[in-house]
């Protein structure tokens, strides 16, 4: 399964439950998640999304401590199974 599936699933699922699953892009900063999950009720989380079995890199890495550091919530997908585990922990479940 490649990461465009893997993106599209979490984007549909998030959806369903009443969230949206914005691309993020952030111009001049390097190494931030692909997706920034807002679910109702203001929990937020940030997921980097990989084909399975491939582990971010070092930027990317450096950024998700740095946004944990923060206080937010940041998760890895390289996997469809993950995804109601992940959006549960984003919705504090």
């Amino acid at each position: 399964m490649n990461e465009k599936i893997i993106e599209q699933k979490l984007r549909d699922e998030v959806k369903r439950r009443g969230g949206l699953a914005l691309k993020f892009v952030s111009p001049g900063f390097s190494g931030v998640p692909d997706r920034l999950v807002l679910m109702p009720d203001g929990n937020v989380g940030f997921v980097e999304v990989k084909t399975p079995g491939k582990a971010p890199r070092a930027i990317q890495i450096s950024v998700h401590k740095r946004l944990r550091r923060l206080g937010y919530k940041v998760f890895v997908l390289d996997n469809i199974e993950s995804i109601t585990r992940i959006i549960d922990e984003i919705e504090g479940k």
